[in-house]
């Protein structure tokens, strides 16, 4: 249920974007005529974009088991840039208009960055390649990564995350998503490194049931 809520979010954001950036080129190109007739064309699709993109932020937002400090501020950010969207069209202001568009870009930017924020994570140097020593620091890196979404036993769930006790992923796969991602779930890639990222698909694998 979760990606198909992401991916609708996702959708609804870009394409939010998309018509006030078509809007604000034609206020800035003093096309009023032709403002007018998209603002028109494009006012049930806009409602139905709109809710869709606060609905389902609202839901991801509860989905989160700790909203961080980059998070509180695009949502203030995404909350301002409304009111000033909404007087800078009505009364054609263009700096209004430029405003509110730079705040939404600012809010996706936020948005992308708040994601790739991780926890501390465990210094390369303790890592060993004995698999006693790797399940080990696999399990304190899970804990210390991947833990608030998986839980600590793999079953949580948050965030559309997959059920890792019961999961049938081989290793290089679990790997493979550590390093690069899949769906809500930011890379690791250039944060873990590759001892440490086998290390926690290993520990991973020990939760299956």
């Amino acid at each position: 249920m979760y990606k198909g809520i992401y991916y609708t979010h996702l959708f609804s954001v870009i394409t939010f974007l998309l018509i006030y950036v078509i809007k604000t080129v034609l206020l800035l190109a003093n096309k009023e005529e032709g403002l007018v007739k998209f603002t028109k064309g494009i006012k049930v699709p806009e409602m139905i974009v709109s809710t869709l993109f606060l609905v389902t932020g609202v839901y991801m937002l509860f989905q989160i088991p700790e909203i961080k400090t980059l998070m509180i501020i695009k949502i203030l950010v995404v909350f301002a840039s409304i009111p000033v969207a909404v007087i800078g069209f009505k009364k054609r202001n263009k700096v209004l208009a430029v405003i509110s568009l730079i705040m939404i870009i600012m809010a996706y930017g936020l948005a992308e960055m708040s994601k790739k924020q991780k926890s501390a994570v465990i210094p390369t140097e303790t890592m060993d390649h004995s698999p006693a020593e790797s399940t080990s620091n696999g399990h304190d890196i899970f804990i210390n990564n991947c833990a608030r979404c998986h839980g600590e036993d793999g079953k949580l769930g948050l965030m559309g995350s997959r059920d890792l006790s019961g999961s049938a992923m081989d290793l290089n796969t679990r790997v493979e998503i550590i390093k690069k991602g899949k769906g809500a779930m930011a890379g690791f890639e250039g944060i873990l490194s590759d001892e440490q990222i086998r290390a926690v698909a290993e520990y991973s694998e020990s939760l299956k049931k």
